[in-house]
């Protein structure tokens, strides 16, 4: 059965171009990076990344967000300048190829944001919740785009060492009322939230947040999840991230049922299909 939240229209602004969620959708990931925890989803060939965006929207992705830094643990930070030399040929070409495209820019430092946001993106994916650079609240309401705001601690090169919670969906909860009073004082309105999986925690709190996943629709704002192919999948069955398809189907598709709006893959087809199904269960 649905429940109001199931039924609930958001809107987005995005630079101008208003974003309408009635049902799920999906946000496409693009890497252009040579160390992201899944080998697929790596992008170093110029030509390659546009035929993959172009098969992710083929495919049904609303939104294709671009990532110039791996956030996997213990990956290598590398700093603004490095990034923004890495990602903003790939953005500014594939803006041009896709210029009717929702791009969303994944990265934590406001430099980045801005001049990626300048060149043609409309949504921030900030894996910090602004706490790796003060800046970025300030830069993300100057520049009046959606923010997805996640919850983490620490940096990725440290992240898996601080998952000590007393009660992990509580603290993540109180995490994001907070948060978003602030972002509001800001002047950021349109805030989408990402619970973090596999961000500082465990397996087993990943699981619990999860489980309890439809307690964040108290929240009343657009919910992102981000399971596609991680840790908590292919660990938990003793397989690999290349394996771990139809484990993050499954996942996406209880995502869905406790009120996900939009499901960040990397296999856009396949999680277009869970929506579908999901949709048809949900109107008998």
């Amino acid at each position: 059965m649905q429940n109001s939240f199931d039924k609930k229209t958001f809107t987005l602004n995005c630079k101008g171009n208003l974003l309408t969620i009635k049902k799920p959708i999906v946000m496409g990931i693009v890497n252009v990076t040579p160390d992201s925890f899944f080998e697929e989803s790596r992008i170093n060939n110029k030509t390659d990344y546009l035929e993959k965006a172009a098969q992710m929207l083929a495919d049904g992705a609303t939104i294709i967000d671009i990532g110039g830094q791996s956030t996997r643990p213990n990956a290598t930070l590398i700093d603004e300048e490095t990034e923004l030399k890495r990602v903003m040929p790939f953005i500014e070409k594939l803006i041009k190829k896709f210029p009717a495209t929702l791009f969303s820019i994944d990265t934590f430092y406001s430099k980045v944001a801005h001049e990626a946001v300048q060149t043609g993106a409309s949504i921030i994916n900030d894996i910090s919740g602004g706490a790796i650079d003060k800046k970025m609240w300030r830069t993300a309401a100057d520049l009046k785009v959606p923010y997805i705001l996640m919850h983490s601690r620490g940096m990725p090169q440290n992240m898996q060492q601080q998952t000590n919670y007393d009660n992990v969906t509580k603290e993540v909860f109180d995490f994001f009322v907070h948060k978003i009073n602030d972002l509001q004082q800001h002047k950021i309105h349109d805030v989408i939230i990402d619970v973090g999986f596999g961000f500082a925690k465990t397996i087993e709190q990943n699981f619990e947040l999860l489980n309890q996943l439809e307690n964040f629709q108290l929240l009343e704002k657009v919910m992102l999840i981000g399971l596609s192919r991680k840790s908590m999948i292919w660990k938990t069955l003793k397989i690999t991230a290349d394996e771990s398809l139809n484990g993050t189907t499954i996942l996406n598709t209880i995502a869905l049922q406790k009120g996900a709006k939009i499901l960040r893959v990397h296999d856009v087809k396949e999680a277009i299909q869970a929506i579908q199904l999901n949709e048809m269960t949900n109107k008998n």
